[in-house]
């Protein structure tokens, strides 16, 4: 089957000449098109007791490159077991309409960062309401710029405990549940709040001269323009809804394990490839059926790198309880409210060997402990 790394190697230079990436998209690109190749150099183990040298290529490590993915994620995903509550969780997802697509694409840095704000701060004032919870509450925040047919489709994922802290000013800390197992907030609530709290930000960057309005949303920067657009949004009803909740803390770090530090798409997505163009699999969201779809190599590779992030910008974010700041003592007490155990130290030797199926400390020869000797970068290997 093929892979990513194999259509840029066939079409990359092809994508390059049609199009003029930004410096991310091109750092992801290169680093993509070496991994684990010579030009990024090997790695030695030498075993203790034969001696016998076993040799590997070095890994790339971005983020957007669907091999290096794997054991970071599970890792992950392993620590945010740590945070995890023996309560009920659940998924809610923000959207912003298609509209706004040409302003994100130009702004985004500070529009995705907002998109994300907003959506939690939607959940955090609805959660605050005693209407609903009455609590202080917390989520982890997850961005996504794809569809499933990879086209630009920004969003923000959150998972949501059902309870928060309570937010009196009693002397005796409480956990507070939800009313209902399958209920957080009402979704229509949810929708006007959050298009209210974004349509604000969004306005205050244009009153300040923040938006870039160039390239494809030059179109906005005729008069009235954007007022028009700003005027369209709040008569146009905005995509929040809340799914039914997790069963059990299993069930939430699966999920969390498959959007994390998922990629715009995977190598086991890609079907085949030839005579210029690329087929891969996706699932239609009208009827659930999984389908495929071919297109042109480099039209592949223009949706693929649409959803490089800007340099540092983190796509997942805490919020809340789960804040970084006095998180432990936080976390320390929401487990002692909610009869949640201790969790397990992190192992990451047995998640490398639960990855990669075999343990790749023991020697091949004779079972002895391989250990690292040198690590030979690219350009040395040439000499």
């Amino acid at each position: 089957m093929p892979e990513l790394q194999d259509v840029l190697r066939e079409h990359g230079k092809d994508w390059l000449a049609r199009y003029t990436p930004g410096p991310e998209q091109l750092k992801a690109y290169e680093a993509i098109l070496a991994c684990r190749t010579a030009s990024l150099g090997i790695h030695v183990d030498t075993c203790e007791e034969c001696g016998h040298a076993e040799i590997s290529y070095n890994s790339c490590r971005n983020r957007n490159c669907p091999k290096c993915q794997s054991l970071r994620r599970e890792v992950w995903v392993a620590e945010r077991g740590a945070d995890l509550l023996d309560v009920g969780y659940f998924h809610v997802v923000f959207t912003v309409p298609e509209q706004l697509n040409p302003l994100f694409w130009r702004n985004q840095a500070a529009l995705y960062g907002l998109l994300m704000r907003c959506s939690w701060e939607t959940v955090r004032d609805l959660a605050a309401d005693p209407r609903y919870l009455g609590a202080r509450t917390g989520a982890t925040a997850v961005l996504h710029t794809w569809g499933r047919q990879l086209q630009y489709h920004p969003h923000a994922h959150l998972i949501v405990p059902a309870g928060g802290l309570a937010t009196d000013e009693g002397d005796e800390a409480r956990w507070v549940p939800c009313r209902r197992p399958d209920f957080l907030a009402p979704v229509r609530a949810m929708s006007k709040m959050f298009r209210g709290k974004l349509m604000a930000g969004l306005k205050e960057l244009w009153r300040k001269g923040g938006l870039d309005l160039g390239g494809c949303a030059s179109h906005l920067a005729a008069d009235g323009a954007m007022r028009a657009l700003v005027d369209a949004m709040y008569e146009t009803d905005w995509v929040a809804y809340c799914k039914p909740p997790f069963k059990n803390a299993g069930e939430v770090l699966r999920y969390l394990g498959r959007y994390t530090h998922r990629v715009a798409i995977s190598n086991s997505r890609i079907v085949s490839m030839g005579d210029g163009k690329v087929t891969f699999r996706y699932r239609d969201n009208r009827d659930g059926r999984v389908k495929n779809l071919t297109l042109s190599a480099v039209e592949f590779l223009r949706r693929f790198f649409m959803h490089v992030l800007p340099k540092g910008f983190a796509k997942v974010r805490h919020f809340g309880i789960l804040a970084g700041r006095g998180k432990r003592e936080r976390m320390a007490l929401c487990r002692e409210l909610t009869g949640t155990p201790e969790p397990d130290p992190v192992d990451v030797p047995s998640i490398l060997r639960r990855l990669l199926g075999f343990d790749p400390t023991v020697c091949p020869v004779c079972g002895g402990r391989l250990v690292p000797e040198r690590r030979i970068l690219g350009p040395e290997l040439l000499l």
